[in-house]
Formats: C-alpha cells, structure tokens, sequence
C-alpha cells in the first residue's frame, strides 16, 4: 500500500478525512432530494432539511401575521435569512414567504 504524506505529517488518509468531517451534512436526505425535485435551490433545500423539526409534520402554525415580532425573528434565524437584525416586521414576515 502505497500513502501519500502532506505537509505536517498527515497522510492521504487522514486528510481524507478531515475533509470529509468538514464538509456540510444534510441531516434529512428524503426530504433533501424531495426539495430539490421540487426545483428549489441546493442551498434552500439544505437550510430546510437542515432545521431541527425538519420532516416532523406538526400542528396548523398560526399565520406570520398573528406572531411577534421576536417569533418571527427567532423563525427567520432557524431557516438562515440574512439581515433579519434590521428588519422590522413586515419585512420579516415578506423575508420569511421569499424564502
């Protein structure tokens, strides 16, 4: 068996590894490849198969409308939008349906 080494002393092997521990996970693959049959982006599918409850169906949510401004806040930093600390609400609100 030949091993390459890099730099450091690590090996062929184990900077496959490092690799491979960095790279980004998708938490719920079924869900994952359903979104993107769907069409939507590989970075929007991952952020939604990503989030903890992801796959978990759930009771009927109440309409963006009737949150607070901090529930809404708190929705947008669990899906990944940016700029949501300067947002007020409506924008959250239109943010959160973009996404």
């Amino acid at each position: 068996m030949l091993i390459f080494w890099y730099g450091n002393g690590v090996n062929a092997i184990e900077l496959n590894f490092i690799m491979m521990k960095n790279m980004p996970r998708i938490k719920n693959e079924k869900q994952y490849e359903a979104l993107r049959d769907q069409g939507m982006s590989k970075e929007k599918a991952a952020r939604i198969a990503n989030t903890p409850d992801s796959g978990v169906k759930g009771g009927k949510a109440k309409p963006y409308e009737e949150r607070t401004k901090s529930e809404l806040y708190d929705k947008a930093k669990q899906v990944g939008i940016d700029g949501r600390s300067k947002m007020n609400k409506q924008q959250l609100i239109d943010a959160l349906r973009e996404d």
